[in-house]
């Protein structure tokens, strides 16, 4: 835990790609949410990847204004990338992220990151899978998602029930050790992040969400599908070369 009261606890990243509407409203209200209800010292990190719109604009003018926001820059897109930046340029002891479209209600951030403040869990995910979430969204992106994990289970084994949630956090020295073996910089990257963390033997705590579809996403289901099937097929190849060791400390 940090020796200052100054300095934060907890790092919300927020990855974003020219969303100039959502990006003011939403990290203010973010801001207020953590401001109001958040018993630590925080800080949020906008993750800008390569916007060509007003984004980073309003990204710097947020965070000359709130003291407790940040903001950088990357020339590449990839939601992976954003979060390889900002996770890894972070020194708070747990770091989160979240989408800027704040599908998945805010009550679930603390029971989220507590159990990684206290040194209950290594990883922390939000679920729309798991008893005692309430999601609203079409029926093409439930069967989507639903599809997605159960194919997820049965290539690679795992145990957790929602690999792609926008809301997830991790302690950092369990960060520092898996970042560098995630290849993915774009959609898989959560997926990546969360086999290497199971299969090395780390703690994975699940918070069930409320979880409402954000009908203006500009993600491409089509292509993320395909990216994600390369991911999974890439996945099983590295891990029937070599099991990671557990990770220990």
């Amino acid at each position: 835990m940090p020796t200052s009261a100054e300095e934060p606890v907890l790092d919300v990243a927020v990855p974003v790609f020219n969303e100039q509407k959502d990006l003011e409203p939403n990290v203010r209200r973010l801001h207020a949410h953590l401001r109001d209800t958040f018993p630590y010292a925080f800080r949020i990190t906008i993750a800008d990847n390569a916007s060509t719109d007003r984004t980073p604009a309003i990204a710097a003018r947020l965070a000359r204004e709130l003291p407790e926001v940040t903001s950088l820059r990357l020339p590449e897109k990839g939601r992976g990338r954003a979060l390889q930046a900002a996770w890894s340029g972070s020194r708070a002891p747990v770091l989160a992220y979240l989408d800027v479209d704040l599908s998945t209600g805010l009550t679930a951030l603390l029971p989220l990151v507590a159990p990684l403040i206290s040194g209950h869990s290594d990883v922390a995910i939000g679920t729309r899978l798991a008893p005692g979430a309430r999601v609203v969204r079409g029926t093409k992106r439930e069967v989507i998602s639903r599809a997605y994990n159960v194919l997820l289970r049965c290539t690679l084994a795992v145990g957790f029930s929602d690999a792609q949630c926008g809301f997830k956090a991790v302690r950092r020295e369990t960060a520092e050790r898996l970042l560098p073996l995630v290849r993915d910089g774009e959609w898989f990257f959560d997926t990546e992040l969360l086999v290497l963390a199971e299969r090395s033997g780390l703690r994975i705590h699940e918070v069930p969400v409320d979880w409402v579809d954000d009908p203006d996403s500009s993600v491409d289901i089509v292509a993320t599908a395909l990216a994600d099937l390369r991911g999974i097929a890439r996945m099983r190849r590295a891990l029937a070369r070599r099991r990671p060791r557990p990770v220990t400390g």
